[in-house]
């Protein structure tokens, strides 16, 4: 299998555990991708392939979605990202790398070993999730476990949830999107592969939608968490060997 057929299914796969888990697929395209492009150009290309996943997601989870969510969660967000964004440009590669693997292996672990963990539904969790996630969303191409964490808070119905998270996520990938431009991070080299991931994207998206209503959401997002923690520890190693 040829390095272009590899990359577009492990993007496939990712897709697919990110809808399903409810974290997003950067939490498993960032790190796959960095095998394939330097860290700043999977950045760029994750925020480009992230902006046709979410409205993706809008559409095939079109029920509705919590307006005040989308605000005190979204706004935050996209002020946190465009932050995160900047940053990246003046903190070393290797450290961004280093960060994004403790990243997956600790929020893995936390939700794996704390089942019943939960934030409360205020509005002052809410915002500081969202600045959170957007932060580290900008400098780390990966925000969704956080968001995902803080959306869990207000017990939403599974549709709500993901169209919820998708509407955030798709403020926070157009804002980042326009300050990689201004970084440097999206190279012309590496846009002929937006409409491939498009295509993934939909592909996914309607996967994941049909894995949903036929498997327990608690039992595999358990699996997609033991990935993710799995993905985290060989990001680790790949740093430093």
């Amino acid at each position: 299998m040829d390095h272009l057929a590899l990359f577009i299914f492990l993007a496939l796969l990712a897709e697919i555990l990110g809808t399903v888990g409810g974290f997003g697929s950067s939490m498993f395209f960032v790190p796959i991708a960095s095998y394939f492009l330097d860290f700043h150009s999977v950045l760029g290309v994750t925020a480009l392939f992230h902006v046709s996943s979410n409205i993706t997601k809008i559409a095939f989870f079109r029920k509705g979605f919590d307006k005040e969510l989308v605000i005190s969660i979204g706004i935050p967000a996209v002020i946190g990202v465009v932050i995160g964004a900047f940053l990246s440009n003046y903190v070393p590669v290797k450290i961004l790398e280093i960060l994004l693997a403790i990243f997956l292996i600790v929020v893995s672990g936390i939700l794996l070993v704390l089942r019943n963990f939960a934030l409360k539904p205020t509005l002052v969790n809410s915002i500081g999730g969202g600045a959170i996630s957007g932060l580290i969303a900008g400098m780390l191409g990966t925000g969704g476990a956080i968001r995902g964490i803080t959306l869990a808070a207000f017990s939403l119905r599974m549709e709500v949830f993901i169209a919820t998270s998708a509407i955030i996520d798709l403020g926070i990938d157009a804002s980042r999107s326009v300050v990689y431009f201004f970084n440097g991070y999206i190279h012309k080299d590496d846009l002929y592969l937006i409409p491939i991931l498009l295509v993934v994207s939909i592909i996914g998206t309607f996967v994941g939608k049909q894995i949903l209503t036929r498997v327990s959401e608690v039992q595999f997002k358990s699996t997609v968490l033991v990935l993710v923690l799995a993905t985290g520890i060989i990001t680790l190693a790949k740093t430093f060997f």
